[in-house]
């Protein structure tokens, strides 16, 4: 038997940071995946992460899976340290995948569960986006489908670690000074979200991203978001614990994407360009024998 589960990566959040004090992140999907195959007929020896053997062992305990042999294989196009969701697709995916393989389903919310008990987690796994604390999973809020929109990425250099990020001791009075910024943020992409008027989404993540600069500052940001704003680009988004930043394109808007990109490349000296991606709902998606997929 063959299961295979696919989950997308993110380009950062949408938004990030405190509401009366909780965690929460608007997650910012995007068709990059990760992609976990299980097998139970054969074996095949394969290194696996530490997360992820977690997350299997985890899933088996919370299902109470008694008789396993369960053979994973990863395989992800989403890089490490970059605020990109690759250790949360990861594990998601493997919960997920591991289940199937037993015959049973996770919702979101278990999954949810069983990832926030290894790590801070990005809510990618869950449909459409949502609102979700990534440390002790207390918010959980769908705010709807994403809009069709391009996401230039751009890598400012460096790599992050989501555990020491989420375990910085001035983090939760660095965010608090935030929340005035951030709620502003969050009613905008709410907004835009529910009347699908990407010009809002894209005010509310520029909002956020410049408010996070007290927490992880970013090279030019400043002169990214002007430049890409020229070029017709509705604003920025970042990964508030990553190195990554997005800029937002409108379809009607996507020619302007190259110029924009060889414009912040130039200009902008360190700051690499990775790829373009689409903005996507969330949700995990299935292969098991003939294609089958859900959201």
């Amino acid at each position: 038997m063959k299961v295979t589960v696919k989950a997308p990566g993110s380009c950062g959040e949408l938004a990030q940071g405190t509401i009366d004090g909780k965690n929460f992140l608007i997650t910012c999907p995007i068709d990059v995946y990760s992609e976990v195959t299980v097998r139970t007929d054969e074996f095949t020896p394969l290194r696996l992460g530490s997360k992820v053997l977690t997350a299997i062992d985890k899933t088996i305990q919370y299902l109470k899976i008694v008789e396993s042999s369960f053979h994973v294989n990863v395989k992800s196009d989403l890089p490490l340290g970059k605020g990109m969701a690759s250790s949360s697709a990861d594990i998601s995916a493997t919960c997920q995948s591991i289940a199937l393989s037993a015959g049973k389903l996770l919702s979101p919310d278990e999954i949810a569960d069983i990832a926030l008990s290894i790590e801070p987690t990005d809510g990618i796994f869950y449909p459409g986006i949502v609102l979700f604390d990534h440390v002790h999973g207390s918010l959980r809020q769908y705010l709807g489908n994403a809009i069709p929109m391009y996401i230039a990425i751009f890598d400012v250099g460096g790599e992050i670690d989501t555990l020491h990020f989420n375990n910085r001791h001035d983090l939760k009075k660095l965010n608090e000074a935030n929340e005035y910024q951030v709620r502003q943020a969050v009613n905008l992409i709410s907004k835009g979200l529910a009347t699908k008027d990407i010009s809002l989404i894209g005010k509310g993540a520029t909002i956020s991203a410049l408010a996070n600069q007290k927490i992880l500052f970013k090279p030019h940001l400043e002169e990214i978001i002007a430049i890409s704003l020229s070029w017709g680009a509705v604003g920025v988004n970042i990964a508030h614990s990553g190195t990554v930043v997005g800029v937002l394109f409108p379809l009607n808007k996507l020619p302007n994407c190259p110029p924009c990109i060889e414009e912040i490349s130039k200009c902008c000296i360190g700051v690499n360009y990775l790829r373009t991606v689409q903005f996507i709902s969330g949700g995990l998606m299935k292969q098991e024998g003939d294609c089958n997929e859900w959201r």
